[in-house]
């Protein structure tokens, strides 16, 4: 009887097959985040894609220091816990209300694409699920709304991409009609609600023809780095034990800096 089966990585001696690729001839010719989308997808890819991969990658590799994740992974730091135990508690975390926005969001847009391909306007379809948002008091809405942002500075980067890349197909366009329709809904005005960043991935990775798990995997992926940041940080500037006091803490990192040389 046959045993189980991956079709991920064939490791045997002096060969090991990352989805069919050596990986010592990946090192060095494929990005990390080019790795990754292959890991989860089967397939390396292409040049458009990547650059979105990587953008998702890079949007969400730090939040600051006061989201749950983060005080979980600095709460775990501060008792003397391991570099791995930290970023695990960070990790677990996420939840529906904290990380769980980009599959909330796509599957908003789903609903309402489906409105539109049973007849309705692409407006239409929006303001349908406005409403529906708005009867069952889900304001503001997965995807959309920041409490500092009245502009996500990472969603405008990630749509302008994907603008530019050829990536812009019916999520995003249907996030934009959303986002018109909840500024111009009249129990709304006084409050913003602009496209945020799960909601530029949510609809980036539909256009992408990624399945709303691997966006939701990105995500995760993405977070190891500034978790392990702030676990350090944790260990190496502060006192053990400390009841950690988010409303309390101060940035004194660099100031404002502009990328220069060969980086886009």
């Amino acid at each position: 009887m046959p045993g189980w089966r991956t079709s991920l990585t064939d490791i045997g001696p002096n060969r090991i097959l990352l989805r069919g690729y050596p990986l010592d001839e990946i090192m060095g010719r494929v990005s990390f985040g080019e790795t990754i989308y292959l890991l989860l997808t089967g397939e390396l890819p292409s040049q458009a894609i990547s650059r979105l991969v990587e953008a998702m990658l890079v949007s969400f590799i730090d939040h600051g220091a006061t989201p749950p994740s983060t005080l979980a992974a600095r709460n775990a730091a501060t008792t003397g816990s391991s570099l791995r135990s930290s970023v695990a508690a960070g990790i677990l975390g996420f939840g529906p209300h904290h990380g769980g926005d980009i599959l909330a969001c796509r599957a908003r847009l789903d609903e309402a694409l489906t409105h539109m391909h049973n007849g309705a306007t692409m407006q239409g379809a929006a303001d349908r699920l406005t409403a529906r948002v708005l009867e069952s008091a889900e304001i503001p809405p997965p995807g959309f709304g920041h409490r500092h942002h009245t502009r996500d500075p990472r969603a405008a980067r990630l749509l302008q991409l994907a603008l530019e890349l050829g990536v812009d197909g019916p999520y995003t366009q249907m996030l934009r009609a959303i986002e018109r329709s909840l500024a111009a809904h009249p129990d709304l005005a006084a409050r913003p609600m602009p496209i945020n960043i799960d909601g530029a991935i949510a609809a980036v990775s539909g256009d992408a023809g990624l399945p709303s798990e691997i966006a939701d995997a990105l995500l995760l992926i993405s977070r190891v780095p500034g978790l392990a940041a702030h676990s350090l940080e944790e260990q190496a500037r502060e006192a053990p034990m400390r009841a950690i006091d988010p409303t309390h803490q101060t940035y004194d990192g660099p100031a404002a800096r502009r990328l220069t040389g060969r980086r886009k």
